[in-house]
């Protein structure tokens, strides 16, 4: 089924195109949920409560862009969700200063490894360090997205950033000097 035909009979409550829709999506965006939570569980429960969004909402879809980024969209937002769920719940305590320590590129970093290291940063920095780093929104709409100023989200960007250089130069790694390759991190999508 195309796009369309998806968006159409999903509308219409039909099961089997709701099936097909969620698994030509579902690992794609279960990748997404994974970067936002700190293990499969939760992150099974966001793409689970995302899912259900997207079929309550697929009729709203006008397909003004692709239908995977509507979609992606909507987990995003159910994941922001449940980190304001939580962070409500649990006060969280800065771990570490910001060291003002030079941040160097990254170079080469498989992506499994970049998302088991991203994990073991605190959920307000890894939730900052994904909006901003892997999908690409400025720190004004994070702050938006997040009910934090411009300033926090910035301030959570560095920390995260210099944070990952603290977990990767306590990794045990043939590659040396991996602190001097962070300044210029790129990541590709983990999927």
């Amino acid at each position: 089924m195309t796009d369309e035909e998806l968006v159409r009979n999903c509308s219409k409550g039909d099961g089997h195109a709701q099936k097909a829709l969620y698994d030509q999506f579902a690992r794609r965006m279960f990748g997404v949920c994974l970067r936002y939570t700190s293990n499969r569980e939760e992150a099974e429960d966001i793409l689970q409560e995302g899912f259900v969004k997207v079929f309550q909402a697929i009729a709203m879809f006008k397909g003004f862009g692709p239908l995977e980024n509507w979609i992606k969209k909507i987990i995003v937002n159910t994941a922001l969700d449940h980190y304001r769920q939580q962070k409500s719940r649990i006060q969280e305590t800065e771990l570490f200063e910001n060291s003002g320590e030079p941040v160097e590129p990254l170079q080469e970093l498989h992506a499994q490894e970049l998302l088991k290291i991203i994990h073991q940063l605190p959920s307000g920095y890894r939730t900052v360090f994904n909006l901003y780093a892997i999908e690409g929104y400025n720190h004004k709409e994070i702050g938006k997205m997040l009910n934090i100023s411009e300033g926090t989200s910035k301030s959570q960007y560095a920390r995260a950033r210099t944070h990952l250089v603290r977990i990767l130069n306590h990794k045990e790694t043939p590659s040396a000097n991996i602190d001097s390759r962070m300044e210029n991190l790129v990541i590709a999508p983990i999927v």
